[in-house]
């Protein structure tokens, strides 16, 4: 269970509030405004950005005192950052070590990452030479490596179109059903929150609240979101 409590976080006079919530398995939509903090949030919650004050915590262990990289938590970003000069197999081996020669084991595990993305007989690739879509899995392949319990999705697929758009974020969702992950995806979309997302988070106005259920949330418009919804 991933707990937020008192927490304020953002950037010189643009602090946001967040209410208190308790965060379980599930994907939970994170929708807002451009400017109104979605991005930060995550980016707190995953170390890259110090809260002003407040708690985090997971399994009652206290994240703020953690490193980034020991923290449970994984983040695909808006771009898929893999390295143009490496094969696909040794991005996605990035995950585990930066060695060049991996144990048996390492390879098995980079192999299963690759078929639970669609992969396999991609491995000798370079990023180049796949599509858009490919890539994405690619760069989700190298998360599943992590065994991370939280998983942070700040709009990495806003630039495919809305077939493979709808494909990745099904992808995602059986994925943290099977894994029994948290995820939090940010997104301008009500229709990727309504395919995917168990619960919404609303974000504006210095203010981030759980709204709870993500089809009775954009059901039943809160006023301080009628303007961004219009």
């Amino acid at each position: 269970m991933l707990n937020i409590k008192n927490l304020k976080f953002g950037h010189g006079s643009h602090i946001v509030v967040a209410e208190n919530a308790a965060f379980g398995g599930g994907i939970y939509g994170v929708i807002g405004p451009s400017g109104s903090g979605k991005s930060t949030f995550l980016n707190t919650l995953a170390g890259f950005h110090n809260c002003e004050s407040g708690s985090i915590t997971f399994d009652d262990q206290d994240l703020l005192t953690q490193r980034v990289e020991d923290r449970p938590i994984a983040m695909l970003f808006q771009s898929s950052n893999l390295f143009p000069h490496l094969t696909i197999f040794r991005n996605i081996a990035l995950a585990m070590t930066s060695r060049r020669w991996l144990t048996k084991s390492q390879r098995q595990h980079v192999g299963d990452a690759l078929d639970r993305v669609g992969l396999s007989g991609f491995e000798n690739r370079k990023p180049g030479e796949l599509s858009g879509g490919q890539q994405s899995r690619a760069t989700l392949a190298r998360v599943l490596l992590q065994k991370k319990s939280i998983l942070l999705l700040d709009e990495p697929f806003a630039a495919l179109g809305p077939a493979m758009r709808n494909e990745m974020l099904d992808l995602v969702k059986e994925i943290a059903e099977t894994d029994n992950q948290i995820v939090f995806l940010v997104t301008h979309s009500p229709d990727d929150a309504l395919r995917i997302c168990d619960q919404t988070i609303f974000v504006t106005n210095k203010r981030l609240w759980l709204a709870g259920d993500t089809k009775n949330a954009l059901q039943n418009i809160p006023s301080e979101m009628q303007d961004y919804f219009g």
